[in-house]
């Protein structure tokens, strides 16, 4: 699949006008929040937002600048996820947990050294990413992708548990976002 096919499939999750007042991301069309569209440009009403304003949105905030395209490059299925992720929680967070994971699954350094949890995906990150997957195949791949939408998963519930408020959204926000990929059957392995 390609960028535009991530980024269609998170807009349709996301769906059309949406204000809640309990929604701490207020005002919000195909998931892009006022502050957001604002930010890269768009003046016009939220009701109004084209769908293609979003896609490029989506395209340049949460897909080329955290550099999950370049992660698309090495693992395919995990870098929807951390486009989803990185739209729920913020880019360098959906980063850090990828580059903790990474560190807790290099064999104290056997495999790959550490990478700098910074929230940036870069040249370390990256190859640390190869590494792990060739040393670790298919399998490891699925344990690094379960460990990942785990670490999303939690963020949620801590999420919550921080904000009473946001426990309405709990069960959609699991459903559709850290478990979603993986109940609703779709294939989280490297092919």
């Amino acid at each position: 699949m390609s960028a535009t096919d991530y980024i269609n499939d998170l807009i349709e999750r996301e769906g059309g006008y949406v204000y809640d007042p309990k929604d701490s991301g207020g005002e919000t069309k195909y998931g892009i929040t006022l502050a957001t569209a604002r930010a890269y440009g768009y003046t016009g009403a939220m009701r109004e937002l084209p769908h293609s304003t979003a896609q490029n949105i989506y395209l340049r905030r949460y897909w080329v600048e955290p550099g999950f395209h370049r992660v698309n490059e090495i693992y395919p299925a995990l870098a929807p996820s951390l486009l989803d992720f990185g739209v729920l929680a913020g880019q360098s967070t959906a980063s850090k947990h990828l580059q903790r994971v990474l560190n807790v699954l290099n064999r104290e350094q056997a495999d790959y050294p550490d990478v700098v949890v910074d929230g940036r995906i870069g040249t370390l990150t990256l190859a640390a990413l190869r590494s792990f997957l060739a040393k670790r195949g298919r399998e490891g791949a699925g344990v690094l992708f379960g460990m990942v939408a785990a670490q999303q998963s939690n963020y949620l519930l801590e999420l919550a548990e921080r904000r009473p408020k946001d426990e309405r959204f709990q069960y959609g926000w699991q459903l559709n976002r850290a478990l979603g990929e993986i109940l609703g059957g779709k294939n989280f392995l490297p092919a």
